[in-house]
């Protein structure tokens, strides 16, 4: 019982000394407020959310509600202010970033996605997109597929990009020169396969997928498939090509009759 009376006696002491008495009552009440607050939070959960399973699930529509939200189509702009602003608000508001052709990047700022200059574009095409590490989905390629002239797509670690995003990309097999995939946990052989369409590809970028079996062997189809392309991927000539070593090895074993 002695220090909690020290405790109090302290912040006697202090309040009577104006301001700086008024900061020491302040923070040694201050943990207590702070468990107070904690209390009241974890109340409403329980009162809400009987169990763990149910605010998982209620946190992950959430998520998915957010996402949704965010992949809509800007009928409205497209509409009024063509497809090219259409296409770029959708990126910048992403966090992209979008070039039109003859000019320079145009990136997502923290303060606001739209920014008057884009207007001055509606007629002129958008080159090439950056939409690295946003949450574009299956839906939200729809602001994407109509800027028929983009050569260069960048999606990287792009975690709701999938298979059935890559079975959309013909759409853009007139135009698209370079795209890049690198990082994408979602995308599988399976989706690489859909990229055959896409024979004016002189760059691919297909590292790091998880979700690839076997990186190797998918870098020597999908080269195969796309002969013109230079494919960016697993180092698969280190393990299935044979060292010198095994080289020399089969050189010098004899051949069976």
């Amino acid at each position: 019982m002695a220090a909690p009376r020290a405790s109090l006696h302290l912040v006697a002491s202090t309040w009577n000394r104006g301001t700086r008495g008024i900061r020491g009552l302040s923070s040694a009440v201050a943990p207590e407020n702070s468990q107070r607050k904690g209390r009241t939070l974890l109340q409403f959960l329980a009162n809400r959310f009987y169990d763990v399973e149910i605010l998982r699930e209620y946190l992950f529509r959430k998520q998915i509600s957010k996402v949704h939200k965010e992949n809509r189509s800007f009928t409205y702009i497209k509409e009024r202010y063509g497809p090219y602003i259409a296409g770029a608000y959708f990126v910048l508001k992403q966090g992209g970033a979008v070039k039109f052709q003859g000019k320079e990047w145009i990136r997502s700022t923290g303060r606001g996605y739209f920014s008057p200059q884009l207007l001055n574009f509606q007629a002129v095409p958008i080159e090439a997109v950056d939409a690295s590490d946003c949450a574009i989905n299956y839906e939200g390629l729809d602001n994407l597929l109509i800027l028929k002239e983009l050569q260069s797509l960048s999606l990287q670690r792009c975690p709701h990009v999938d298979d059935w995003c890559l079975s959309r990309l013909y759409q853009l097999a007139d135009s698209l020169q370079e795209l890049s995939l690198a990082g994408c946990p979602r995308i599988s052989e399976r989706g690489l396969a859909c990229l055959h369409h896409l024979q004016n590809l002189r760059r691919l970028d297909i590292s790091d997928l998880p979700a690839v079996s076997s990186p190797g062997l998918t870098q020597i189809l999908v080269e195969e498939m796309l002969p013109n392309c230079e494919v960016l991927g697993a180092e698969w000539a280190q393990g299935l090509k044979p060292g010198p070593e095994e080289q020399s090895r089969d050189t010098a074993s004899p051949v069976p009759a």
